[in-house]
């Protein structure tokens, strides 16, 4: 098996079009421009990604950001072994050699020391200095820089640098209208119509509340659990009391209102 084999997204992911997206990320990756994905969590900017790379047949290198992660993780290190030392690509390496789309998810999260490497890929230089190697990597042809932002959670410590932002095209993502909402959580959670409607009205409650004692809503991707507990026969009540609620708060007034809520709806 090849790199790209081993990367290649191998059946189709389902994905509900919300609007011309498909159609601007693949103008972007025709012209191999970085692009930044920025929505709520559990929206589906990562499907939309996969689905993107699985439509494009080129594979897909996805790296989850956290804080600890250093230049290193992305770029890569000398390891020490029975042979002496040897250099071992990071993620972001690999993609930039084989021709991937690299996907770095939730970049904030990720120290600002760390994304500054990313720089030189996202200009007309698309190059990749490795500087422990001694090595000005030029990225494939195919490569192209993906990153996922939630602007909701920005603040002074968290957000990305205008030096960075500015460096890529950007498309905004959210929850779907509630029609679309619906089907997406009937075909992905296998329950019928009625349901999936049902649990997206308590969405909507939860999403209401956020900026009022909730820092997100109910995601569509809870409401898929939900609907996959219900579907392997748990009771709609407690399904969503477990993949909606519980899952959002610790507050016991919120947790006693959208449980309410959840009670009144499924009624």
């Amino acid at each position: 098996m090849t790199d790209q084999q081993q990367y290649q997204i191998k059946e189709e992911p389902f994905y509900q079009t919300t609007g011309n997206e498909v159609a601007l990320y693949e103008s972007a990756y025709n012209r191999r421009l970085p692009v930044m994905v920025k929505g709520p969590t559990g929206c589906g900017k990562s499907r939309f990604i996969e689905y993107m790379a699985w439509k494009l047949q080129k594979p897909l290198i996805t790296v989850a950001c956290n804080e600890d992660m250093t230049a290193a993780d992305l770029v890569g290190r000398f390891l020490l072994d029975e042979n002496g030392t040897r250099w071992q690509d990071g993620p972001l390496t690999v993609a930039a050699r084989i021709g991937a789309i690299c996907y770095l998810d939730e970049v904030v999260e990720a120290r600002q020391d760390t994304t500054v490497v990313i720089h030189p890929l996202t200009d007309h230089r698309r190059v990749l200095p490795l500087d422990k190697k001694g090595e000005l990597l030029e990225a494939h042809p195919d490569f192209q820089l993906v990153i996922s932002y939630n602007p909701g959670y920005q603040s002074l410590m968290k957000d990305l640098k205008q030096s960075t932002k500015q460096r890529f095209t950007a498309l905004d993502f959210d929850y779907p209208e509630k029609a679309e909402e619906a089907r997406i959580v009937a075909r992905e959670g296998g329950v019928d119509a009625a349901l999936a409607e049902h649990l997206v009205d308590i969405a909507h409650r939860a999403r209401n509340l956020k900026g009022h004692g909730l820092d997100e809503g109910i995601s569509t991707r809870l409401l898929v659990y939900a609907a996959q507990l219900i579907d392997d026969g748990i009771g709609p009540v407690e399904a969503c009391k477990m993949a909606l609620v519980r899952p959002i708060t610790d507050d016991p007034d919120i947790r006693a209102t959208l449980d309410a809520a959840v009670e009144m709806i499924l009624a």
